[in-house]
């Protein structure tokens, strides 16, 4: 049966005897078993490769004046369906020597332009970071160093010539300084990427959409300007090699000049650059059904949502949210409250609600290393008691830079300096047993700001071992190094908090001369050394530019009291270095590399889509049937210790538009949804396809939703339970309405993908507005659940209407007659608000 055909309007006159529907009603609450968990032949959660490559292009460079640069293949390993990701780039040179300092490298760039050809220098990110001794990665052309430059030869200022960027839409810059557009802390830029002894080299390169950079306008589509297709972009590599325009070659030194002038631009290998939709692919007057919740579904829900939009009269909207938010909303509605939530822990007791599967992923431990002495290292393994240490600010690094005048705190003594000189670190991963500064390791790890479930689950980890649970207990470990105290009264070896607390109160003082006979003083603390990312998504990004976005370093700012700021150090490229706790779909989005993590049988995994699906089969049920809990402690034979579900959340007492649209969504997400891929409406990666048992568990909690609450005793079918409540009953109002013709479009979700347009409502499925601030609480929300068997999806099977249905029809003892309307007006959270 269609679900046009269960949603049209219908009145049925039912006669049961209580005894037939005292059985049918058993019927339905007898817990019917889950279709078992099994691990499908998928690729792996890493894999995006397969499909980048469909897209991947390979150029060669050319013969220079000076450097011979025409056996230099660069390969571009995704050129199409992109997002703000990163994009991996790789090169091969037989003839060219090694990088030396500042010597034979490669320079690359994001550019916009509109010309088939390619873009010109004035449209290039190019020139916010200092690289090198001289004008390397700087927009600047010193006069007289390019005898091929002729078009910024001159300075009118009497300064420096250099090249002003131009953006899409607005001024140029008029200074080399001129931060209007890009800088330091946010460009993409990459002025230096080495070449290693065999000849070869890898980078992944952070590109950006219209979002991130208005100044590129990548994706973005104006149907109002007359731009229906999405703006095409450029990746340009510049070689360097030995010389500078002039002939000049200085190998102690380096190359001089930038990437930007004449000669060097002249040898640019250029790479179309091909981006999904960026703007409103979903027309705004569909009528809006709005979803918030769990980070875990942002990347899988950006890209289902055109899918979802096209061909139906409803558009979802997603709100990024703490899981604990989300819970309280669906708890404790009010007319503004969305109608599904996203979570991973269920919503306990209360009136009911469908928990459906939505998504299979996992949080890691993304890093970002570069190794001056070997290029990148992407081979790392952690064990539970390292990432305690790391997340109890242990290492007097995490804590303030030490120096004379700032010593190790007394509360820290004893302890390993850093990580990178940690013996248990060397220990698990001999490549850095060797003589180094410990100021010369990262940063303290990017732990997200936002309380949520999966915060939990890290905790749990840590618990569910024991030499990590001993040192947080106190317990030093074998080498001496023991919990910072203040965490040690948290009892974080007992209780898994939803946030990670930046506990220690140490302050360090910086003094800056100001000029004049005076000085300034500023302090930082725990939270300014190792400093909160925005959430999962801005700590893979922050990683992968090689930065955690650490303020210790004193800066001159008049407009302050002390005179002094807080800002960043420099991040020299060869020897950046980051690592943060993300969720793995955040974390292949942008390319980086996974730490190996141990399970409960010691084996040290990393999340594949076969370890994913081997924790989710062992994960037990939480507290409500049927709602998987994430346990590290069960991950054995195999399993991703950190794996978690997604479940979408939504109330049986809404409208029945809505349950409608919110059971389509479930049946995509469920069905097209699972397709891994890289195009809109596939799973990205960073997921693991669900099994066949959680499917076919979502899907009946949409057949679930859609149907809504069961009829009340003594009421007809087309009158929901409770209706009388909200001032209702009258049996003339009728089923679906003006909606009912968007039923055939909710229940051929699964299949609309093919037919449906391309890219993704971006703006929306990343949005977090202020109204969807984290709640306060430490635990799931008290309200509304499944209670009661059928009403949590895996204890339903679809074909139990029909029993109950017959049961119904067939039963005679007592007549049971009354209009039951199932339109329910009481609740009306998915209709009101902004996305």
């Amino acid at each position: 049966m269609s679900v046009r055909d269960m949603t049209v309007s219908r009145r049925v006159r039912v006669k049961a005897g209580l005894g037939a529907l005292a059985g049918a009603l058993l019927l339905a609450l007898v817990p019917l078993p889950s279709g078992p968990v099994q691990a499908a032949e998928v690729p792996e959660v890493r894999a995006p490769k397969a499909a980048a490559e469909d897209s991947a292009v390979t150029k060669s460079g050319k013969r220079g004046p000076y450097d011979d640069f025409s056996d230099l293949k660069v390969t571009v390993h995704q050129t199409k369906n992109l997002r703000a990701q990163g994009v991996e780039v790789t090169w091969t040179s037989r003839e060219r020597p090694p990088s030396t300092k500042y010597t034979n490298f490669l320079q690359v760039m994001q550019c916009w332009g509109d010309d088939a050809a390619g873009p010109q220098r004035e449209q290039c990110e190019f020139g916010a970071i200092r690289a090198g001794d001289f004008f390397m990665g700087l927009r600047t052309l010193p006069k007289g160093t390019d005898p091929l430059e002729t078009k910024y030869a001159e300075a009118p200022t009497g300064n420096n010539p250099f090249v002003p960027f131009r953006p899409v839409v607005g001024e140029p810059t008029d200074s080399v300084n001129d931060a209007t557009y890009f800088s330091n802390n946010d460009t993409n830029t990459q002025p230096w990427l080495r070449t290693r002894q065999d000849g070869t080299g890898e980078a992944v390169f952070e590109v950006k959409t219209a979002l991130e950079a208005p100044h590129l306008g990548c994706g973005e589509v104006d149907p109002a300007a007359g731009r229906t297709t999405p703006r095409r972009c450029w990746l340009v590599v510049v070689p360097r090699g030995t010389h500078d325009p002039d002939g000049s070659s200085d190998i102690s030194a380096g190359l001089k000049t930038s990437g930007l002038s004449q000669s060097n631009w002249d040898q640019r290998i250029v790479f179309p650059m091909d981006f999904s939709p960026v703007g409103n692919t979903c027309d705004a007057d569909k009528a809006e059904r709005r979803v918030i919740g769990s980070e875990l579904l942002t990347d899988a829900i950006t890209s289902w949502q055109t899918r979802l939009c096209s061909g139906a009269d409803s558009r979802f909207t997603f709100s990024q949210s703490g899981e604990d938010h989300a819970r309280e909303l669906i708890a404790n509605p009010t007319a503004s409250s969305p109608g599904m939530g996203i979570t991973v822990a269920p919503v306990e007791g209360g009136a009911e609600v469908v928990h459906a599967p939505v998504a299979v992923s996992a949080l890691t431990v993304g890093f970002f290393w570069e190794d001056e002495g070997a290029g990148q290292v992407h081979d790392l393994k952690l064990n539970p008691r390292l990432l305690a240490k790391l997340m109890t600010g242990s290492y007097p690094y995490d804590i303030r830079l030490l120096s004379f005048e700032h010593p190790v705190p007394d509360h820290l003594e004893g302890n390993a300096l850093s990580i990178i000189v940690d013996p248990e670190f060397r220990k698990l991963n001999p490549y850095f047993d060797r003589p180094v500064a410990p100021q010369l390791g990262p940063d303290g790890i990017l732990l997200q700001a936002v309380n949520s479930d999966v915060n939990a689950l890290v905790w749990r980890y840590l618990q569910s071992d024991t030499d990590a649970r001993e040192f947080l207990q106190g317990k030093p470990d074998p080498w001496g190094t023991k919990v910072n105290p203040f965490y040690r009264e948290l009892g974080l070896d007992k209780t898994a908090p939803l946030d990670f607390p930046k506990a220690d109160p140490t302050e360090t003082e910086v003094s800056l001369a100001l000029g004049g006979g005076q000085t300034g003083k500023i302090s930082y603390g725990q939270q300014e050394r190792a400093p909160y990312s925005n959430d999962l998504h801005n700590g893979a990004l922050r990683v992968r530019r090689g930065a955690s976005g650490a303020t210790f370093v004193g800066a001159q700012d008049p407009t302050t009291p002390s005179g002094v700021k807080l800002v960043a150090s420099d991040v020299n490229p060869g020897s950046r270095m980051a690592y943060g706790i993300v969720d793995a779909a955040s974390a292949s989005r942008y390319g980086l590399d996974f730490a190996a993590l141990p399970n409960a049988d010691g084996d040290y995994v990393k999340p594949t889509t076969d370890s994913l699906l081997k924790a989710v089969a062992r994960m037990p049920d939480s507290a409500v049937k049927g709602v998987k809990a994430p346990t590290p402690a069960t991950a054995k034979g195999g399993a991703y210790p950190l794996a978690a579900v997604a479940y979408a959340v939504a109330p049986l007492d809404q409208p029945a538009d809505a349950r409608r649209d919110y059971a389509r969504l479930i049946r995509y997400a469920a069905g097209d949804g699972q397709k891994a891929g890289l195009a809109p409406g596939e799973l990205p990666p960073g997921y693991a396809p669900m099994p066949k048992g959680l499917r076919d568990q979502a899907l009946a909690a949409a057949d679930q939703l859609e149907r809504g609450k069961p009829a009340a005793p003594g009421g007809d079918e087309s009158v929901p339970a409770g209706a009388g409540s909200s001032g209702g009953g009258s049996d003339t109002a009728a089923v679906g309405g003006p909606a009912g013709d968007s039923g055939g479009t909710a229940g051929s979700a699964g299949s609309e993908g093919a037919a449906g347009g391309s890219g993704t409502d971006a703006p929306s499925a990343s949005a977090t507005p202020g109204a969807a601030a984290d709640g306060g609480g430490s635990g799931p929300g008290k309200s509304v659940a499944a209670t009661s068997g059928g009403l949590t999806p895996g204890e339903v099977l679809g074909i139990v209407r029909w029993v109950l249905l017959g049961v119904l029809v067939a039963g005679g003892v007592a007549a049971l007659a009354g209009p039951v309307l199932l339109r329910l007006s009481a609740r009306r959270a998915a209709t009101g608000g902004s996305g």
